[in-house]
């Protein structure tokens, strides 16, 4: 087992819990505040997101994670023998396994190999197979492929946890730039980005590639299951496009910045071998902490992660621990706020 940043470290007051995204509390999504913190010695800067350009420089590569946020959270009737056991259960969508194939999680439990699942008239699914001390169980629908998308968007709703207290619209939950479907939790690191600042960026000549990593299901019920890093597989995809600029820009002296630990985990899963990246799609179950090297980022555009998250893990691979409760204690003094609809952190 891995071990994680000792809760008592930090304690997160809820009014510093973003309720609502930044346009509904009156700004741009690129006017979220920033923290800067700089990896070698850990000073702190307070800043605007949109004034990142002060920050990158030209030749610098953002690396940007444009899987799209699915609606993963659907209602079904529980059918066994016949018989309906269960009506309008909450049914999680984990990760896809395959075509049809699902990994779900079912909140309320109560289900056995074999039941049906009644999602509507033209979706249904059958529980295939249950494994003990595991959370998820794994779902066989009866549409696939864009058919199944279609369907999910239809009758889904996003997830949203116990801080979020109205049901924000699925757009509220996407980035800009997101074009593959797939991810049951939004890559909220990318969320603040608009096209503008994108092309401020550019017009600096910092180049921008992007990867797909699509998201699971990372808060299984108060906590009461963990994954261990080797079960935590995420699928990820880096075309050929982005393997080049990647190689291009370390040979050229620029640094790699990762929007949101998803791409990190993409980045790091295909390394940088012999002086380059290639492309290539799979499954990463890659864990990542301070004894971790790193070998492609050099830099991360994040969120602010509470203190049991393994996301916070993955920063002490980027900058020293100390600093980095030292600098997550001066954010909570900032008033700065966490989670996906908070505001940024950039380490660099």
């Amino acid at each position: 087992m891995h071990t994680s940043i000792p809760a008592e470290t930090f304690t997160i007051p809820e009014e510093l819990n973003a309720v609502s995204p930044p346009e509904a509390r009156g700004i741009r999504r690129d006017q979220v505040k920033m923290m800067v913190l700089t990896r070698n010695n850990g000073r702190c800067i307070h800043s605007q997101f949109n004034q990142l350009t002060n920050f990158l420089r030209e030749g610098d590569l953002l690396v940007l994670n444009n899987s799209r946020t699915i609606p993963a959270v659907l209602k079904a009737d529980v059918w066994r023998n016949g018989i309906m056991r269960k009506k309008a259960v909450e049914v999680r969508l984990a990760r896809k396994v395959y075509e049809n194939g699902w990994e779900v999680l079912l909140p309320e439990g109560g289900v056995k190999k074999g039941d049906k699942l009644i999602f509507s008239k033209r979706l249904q699914g059958k529980t295939v197979l249950l494994k003990d001390n595991y959370p998820f169980v794994l779902v066989r629908f009866s549409l696939t492929g864009r058919r199944l998308y279609e369907e999910i968007y239809k009758l889904g709703q996003p997830v949203r946890y116990e801080y979020i207290h109205h049901p924000w619209e699925l757009d509220h939950y996407q980035t800009v730039y997101g074009s593959v479907p797939g991810s049951v939790e939004m890559p909220s690191a990318g969320r603040a980005f608009s096209w503008e600042l994108i092309s401020q960026l550019k017009k600096k000549g910092v180049k921008t590639a992007f990867l797909w990593l699509h998201t699971g299901l990372s808060y299984l019920m108060d906590n009461q299951w963990e994954l261990p890093p080797g079960e935590n597989k995420e699928s990820y995809a880096i075309p050929q496009e982005t393997a080049e600029l990647v190689t291009e820009a370390k040979h050229n002296g620029g640094r790699i910045i990762a929007v949101g630990t998803t791409v990190v985990r993409a980045l790091e899963t295909a390394g940088f071998y012999n002086g380059r990246m290639t492309a290539q799609s799979g499954w990463t179950d890659i864990y990542i902490n301070e004894t971790s090297s790193l070998s492609v980022a050099d830099g991360l555009v994040t969120g602010f992660h509470e203190p049991e998250a393994s996301h916070l893990n993955m920063l002490t691979a980027f900058v020293d621990r100390k600093d980095l409760i030292s600098a997550y204690n001066i954010a909570l003094k900032e008033g700065y706020l966490w989670h996906e609809f908070g505001d940024i952190n950039l380490i660099i």
